[in-house]
């Protein structure tokens, strides 16, 4: 049989494969230098000169992420923001972007404060309505289209395929966060997306052991190189030893993901309509307004997050989040453990989180264990 023919899931069980010339390890080694010998004439034919720009172990990651989205290059970088940022540094001082509101929290920050101060205007719009994006787009001046889908932590869905024609009828750019997706559901590049970042922290190592993000494009053209110049300029690559780790942790991506779809709609389904919550937000429920069109663009599933708004509002969501044994109260998402979090508290003024709100990531642990704790966390709270 053909490598080329084998599924995605196989391809990413075996990080493609990659077995070590010298050793003949099934687990790729570690490259650690830093720099490296050039030859007798002064060239450097091995393709490596220092480690701030380039690493095997990282390339070999970039590699696995490539096969995942179907993309033309990929490169991880030193956190989720990194990526992020990179993208938005390549733009010219005074483009005009076009940007979900709701997003990840320090994403929505960066960009209202520091980013300013690199030239970047920034339109935050509901992106979910296609008319706002349509309206907010300023043909000759947007460069840009960011979406986050689903959307952190309301998990508003975005039609992606929709909102890559429109930015590509002014002449922009779009790139999709598709963290809490991932390749294992959606593959924004194949539904008209240019770019594509991740928060490699997330679903992608699915450890908690790893700070990583990731970009991958349809083409290597010249916007390309200049978000690869930044990173090699300002030094913002991936170590080699937290790549060597994302592809241990992307080694079971599909496995964790399906595995935390199957929890997340279980536990969706059981608090809807509990009678201490007053709303579940999930794409994989009928009743959500994203449902439809994430059904047409997520395969597989609808992922592993879901938040639930606590009746009784902020103080009964917080007594909720206290009084859990089995979730863990912290930040992030995407692990084998179960994470709550009240995200109002952390995201602050200006939020558009709900202060009632409870955010859920789903992990790998029995989801009727995981109802029962929270179930009696909800009910302790409005007990007291």
């Amino acid at each position: 049989m053909q490598k080329q023919s084998w599924s995605q899931r196989t391809n990413v069980a075996q990080a493609l494969g990659k077995i070590d010339g010298e050793t003949r390890a099934v687990v790729p080694p570690i490259h650690l230098a830093t720099t490296f010998i050039r030859d007798d004439d002064n060239q450097y034919r091995s393709g490596f000169v220092y480690g701030r720009p380039d690493n095997q172990t990282v390339r070999e990651a970039e590699a696995v992420i490539a096969m995942l989205e179907g993309a033309a290059a990929s490169m991880v970088l030193s956190s989720g923001m990194s990526a992020a940022a990179a993208v938005f540094m390549s733009l010219a001082p005074g483009d005009h972007v076009v940007v979900s509101k709701v997003m990840y929290w320090a994403q929505r920050n960066w960009l209202l404060t520091d980013a300013k101060s690199w030239g970047i205007e920034a339109t935050f719009v509901d992106s979910d309505n296609l008319d706002a994006v349509r309206a907010a787009l300023i043909p000759g001046r947007t460069k840009l289209v960011w979406i986050e889908t689903p959307a952190n932590p309301l998990w508003t869905v975005t039609d992606i395929a929709a909102v890559a024609a429109l930015a590509h009828g002014v002449g922009a750019r779009l790139a999709v966060d598709s963290t809490a997706a991932t390749p294992v559901l959606t593959r924004p590049l194949e539904l008209g997306a240019d770019i594509v970042m991740h928060s490699a922290t997330k679903y992608l190592n699915g450890h908690s052991d790893v700070v990583a993000g990731a970009l991958a494009t349809n083409k290597q053209d010249e916007f390309w190189e200049r978000i690869a110049r930044f990173r090699r300029s300002v030094g913002t690559i991936l170590g080699p030893f937290e790549a060597f780790l994302l592809i241990r942790g992307m080694r079971t991506l599909d496995l964790r993901v399906r595995a935390a779809c199957a929890s997340a709609l279980d536990l969706a389904a059981r608090f809807d309509g509990h009678g201490c919550v007053s709303t579940v937000l999930y794409p994989g429920l009928s009743t959500h307004p994203g449902h439809a069109i994430a059904a047409k663009q997520m395969s597989g599933g609808f992922g592993g997050m879901l938040s639930i708004r606590v009746k009784g509002g902020e103080a009964a969501a917080i007594k909720t989040a206290a009084r859990v044994a089995l979730w863990k109260r912290a930040t992030s998402l995407g692990g084998v453990e179960s994470l709550i979090e009240h995200r109002a508290s952390v995201e602050g003024a200006g939020s558009p989180c709900p202060t009632d709100l409870l955010r859920l990531s789903v992990g790998a642990e029995d989801p009727a264990d995981l109802f029962a704790d929270l179930d009696s966390a909800l009910r302790d709270a409005h007990r007291n």
